[in-house]
């Protein structure tokens, strides 16, 4: 993530989900049933945390 120096002071830009993790995200959301997983306005942090939370809650139930 890249750093951006103001008065000294570090500041984190915050990068906006990426097309591939939008269709990603909506895909695995509507997969496990959670359509509130998806929003718009997401970082791509966040967008990253939901989609590696979906994915194992996915395998967790494909296990049974």
């Amino acid at each position: 993530m890249a750093a951006v120096k103001f008065g000294g002071v570090a500041e984190r830009v915050i990068a906006q989900m990426t097309r591939a993790q939008a269709v990603r995200l909506r895909s695995l959301a509507e997969e496990a049933y959670q359509p509130g997983q998806y929003a718009r306005d997401l970082t791509f942090e966040e967008a990253e945390r939901r989609i590696s939370a979906l994915r194992a809650e996915i395998a967790l139930a494909d296990s049974f």
